[in-house]
C-alpha cells in the first residue's frame, strides 16, 4: 500500500481551500460536506480539523483569501488618473464585478444568522475595511473631490452598511434592498460622500 504523500501544513491549507472553493461554486455551500472537500483535496477528514474548526470557519478564511487575492482597494491605490471619489466608485464597481467572490459571499451570508459568527464578521470587516475606506476618503478630501467633516465616522459606517443590506441579517426582498441602497446613497451624499451614481444601480442589481 502506498504511503500518503506528506505535505507541509501551508500546502494542505492551500489545497483544502482550493477544493472548497471549487465545490462551493459548483454545488453550493450547503450541499458540500467536509468529506466532499477532503475527498477532492486528497486527504482524510481528520486532516481538515487540524486546520479548521468547522466548515463555517473555512468559509470565512476562503472569503478573506479571495478578497486579498483581488483586493479592489489595492487595484486603485496607485492610479494617478483618478481622484479620491473616483477611486471609491471604482472600488465599488470592481467589487460588484468579481462574480466568483460575489457567489461565495452570497453563500456565506446564510451562516451570519449565527450571532457569534455575525459578531466575528463585523469585527473583521471593521478591522480590515475601515482603514482602507479612511485612506480613500482622506485622499478625496485632500484633492477636493470629497467634502465632508465625517471622514472617520464614514469609514467606520461603510463596513457596517454591508450587513444592513444582507437579507439573513435584516430580512428584505429585492425591491426593499434596492430601496435601502437608494437611502444609503442619499444619506452618504448628504454627508459629503456621493459615491453611488444612478448608473451604478444597474451594475449592482444585475
Amino acid at each position: 500500500m502506498a504511503r500518503p504523500v506528506k505535505k507541509p501544513p501551508e500546502q494542505w491549507i492551500k489545497e483544502i481551500l482550493e477544493a472548497a472553493k471549487a465545490l462551493f461554486l459548483a454545488k453550493g455551500y450547503e450541499e458540500t460536506s467536509v468529506s466532499d472537500i477532503m475527498e477532492l483535496a486528497g486527504g482524510a477528514k481528520g486532516m481538515f480539523y487540524r486546520f479548521f474548526e468547522s466548515k463555517e470557519e473555512l468559509m470565512h478564511v476562503l472569503g478573506d483569501q479571495m478578497f486579498l487575492e483581488n483586493n479592489p482597494f489595492e487595484a486603485v491605490r496607485e492610479r494617478k488618473d483618478l481622484n479620491g471619489l473616483e477611486k471609491i466608485r471604482q472600488v465599488l464597481t470592481l467589487n460588484a464585478s468579481d462574480k466568483e467572490r460575489e457567489n461565495i459571499y452570497g453563500q456565506a451570508v446564510s451562516i451570519l444568522q449565527d450571532p457569534r459568527i455575525l459578531a466575528e464578521a463585523v469585527a473583521a470587516n471593521r478591522r480590515v475595511l475601515t482603514p482602507l475606506w479612511r485612506e480613500l476618503i482622506e485622499e478625496g478630501r485632500r484633492d477636493g473631490s470629497i467634502r465632508t467633516e465625517y471622514a472617520k465616522e464614514l469609514s467606520e459606517l461603510l463596513p457596517l452598511v454591508n450587513f444592513w443590506l444582507l437579507p439573513p441579517v435584516f430580512p428584505g426582498n429585492q425591491e426593499e434592498i434596492r430601496h435601502k441602497c437608494r437611502f444609503v446613497a442619499e444619506a452618504l451624499s448628504a454627508m459629503g460622500l456621493p459615491i453611488i451614481e444612478e448608473e451604478m444601480f444597474a451594475t449592482f442589481f444585475t
